[in-house]
């Protein structure tokens, strides 16, 4: 693989070298009597080495397989590919500050050639320089904190976050925003709602589907959705920021502890589970969804509680799951264990003397359930009524992924064990709902 042609070998590195065409240049491919001419581009390292990719006239790439026969010419000197932001919009002093932080994601990202994905690649200040609607609606604080993709993200970075958010807040921001991938944001969400508390200010966690270099992105408009709510929202709290629909009619924003991504590619892809959303917007106009929020004050002062205890664990009850799962987390210094159980919060008779043996020796164990919506009921059967009586902790409609992430947050703020007990049956910010509805759980929007 040559560094002059990323992505290139065999035959058509060689091909390419004789041409004496570089990344960049305009070249002619003649192929079994039709002619192609483009710029040359790199391509992904991980394809054969039959192909050369070029970009054609309409903006379309195209592989183009070599043959014996196939001949290329080097017709025009070109600039090799890269991405240069646009300058910053002036800024104008009279709007809210609005806080941006970018950790990474698909919403910071952009295509790699060299394996044809994408990979993180935009700092906060060029999400700001590429959508310069924002310069009409606050005044823009950007940062990059991290460039990870969210399944790099870890509790440490949960904590680092949170502290970055503080700083914004104690400096005066109207609001901020935190750019992250969609495949874990459920969790930094959770995270961010436990570990800041008194929120005096709106915090929306925003992320696209779709990187910002591709047509259908919705990058661009979920970014001016979230900096519009940081900025103006009457809500006080960590909301996900996301397109409501497949279509860019508007931004609804889900509460950090009670949602979920629920498809791979969707634009819509978050949903409120057993709660509505908080609330949504389009052109600009705020509309709440729901009267029950902690509204913005910013008089409030934010109590920061950023420590995480990652002794904690996460285990998927399914038939014949063999117990000495339970006993090597044990073994391995596991403090805490969420079961996401069938139903009503249930699991295999064969499992109760490993639970029983965990509840021994002083772990947490608390139980969610493997359905979507509803909540535990585990009272109504005996098994049900034999884990509560070994100990296990039944969590409500708390999704398993939020009571990992609480589990977590409260091994980090106490040793006490019953103190812990409290803290996790709490409702401390929303993430345990009075009552469960229906509504939704056929999948709104569809």
């Amino acid at each position: 693989m040559s560094e002059e042609f990323p992505g290139y070998r065999g035959e058509a590195l060689q091909l390419l070298k004789r041409a004496k065409a570089e990344i960049g240049d305009i070249i002619r491919i003649v192929k079994d009597g039709e002619t192609y001419e483009g710029i040359l581009i790199p391509r992904s390292e991980y394809g054969d080495d039959k192909h050369i990719v070029v970009k054609l006239k309409t903006g379309y790439n195209i592989g183009i397989s070599i043959t014996a026969t196939t001949k290329i010419e080097k017709i025009g000197v070109g600039i090799k590919p890269t991405f240069i932001p646009p300058t910053l919009p002036e800024q104008k002093p009279n709007l809210p500050k609005v806080a941006i932080i970018s950790t990474g994601g698909t919403i910071a990202s952009r295509v790699d050639y060299r394996t044809g994905g994408v990979r993180p690649a935009l700092s906060a200040s060029d999400l700001y320089s590429v959508v310069p609607e924002l310069s009409e609606i606050a005044n823009i604080d950007a940062e990059i904190l991290f460039s990870l993709f969210s399944e790099d993200i870890k509790a440490k970075h949960w904590a680092e976050m949170a502290k970055a958010v503080a700083k914004h807040i104690e400096k005066g921001a109207a609001g901020v925003v935190m750019a992250h991938g969609t495949d874990t944001l459920g969790y930094t969400a959770a995270a961010l709602s436990f570990a800041l508390q008194d929120l005096p200010v709106p915090v929306i966690m925003v992320a696209s589907q779709r990187s910002a270099d591709r047509p259908s992105s919705d990058a661009a408009t979920n970014l001016i959705g979230a900096v519009n709510a940081a900025a103006y929202a009457p809500f006080a709290e960590v909301a996900v920021a996301i397109h409501e629909t497949t279509s860019d009619r508007g931004i609804v924003f889900h509460r950090g502890t009670k949602t979920r991504k629920c498809h791979t590619s969707r634009r819509d892809t978050f949903k409120s589970i057993n709660t509505t959303p908080l609330a949504k917007t389009a052109n600009r106009k705020i509309t709440m969804l729901t009267k029950d929020y902690r509204k913005r004050d910013t008089s409030r002062r934010l109590s920061l509680k950023p420590n995480f205890d990652e002794r904690a664990t996460l285990i998927k009850f399914y038939p014949g799951l063999n117990p000495e799962i339970i006993d090597w987390h044990i073994e391995k210094g596991c403090k805490g264990i969420i079961l996401e159980g069938t139903g009503l919060g249930h699991i295999g008779n064969y499992c109760l003397s490993a639970i029983k043996r965990a509840v021994e020796k002083g772990v947490l164990i608390a139980m969610t359930s493997q359905c979507i919506w509803g909540r535990l009921g585990m009272t109504v059967y005996d098994r049900g009524r034999d884990l509560l009586a070994l100990g296990v902790i039944p969590l409500e409609d708390m999704l398993p992924e939020t009571a990992l992430v609480k589990l977590m947050w409260v091994l980090g703020q106490t040793k006490d064990r019953e103190e812990a007990k409290k803290l996790l049956t709490k409702n401390i910010a929303n993430e345990i709902s009075p009552r469960t509805e229906f509504e939704g759980a056929q999948g709104e929007n569809e």
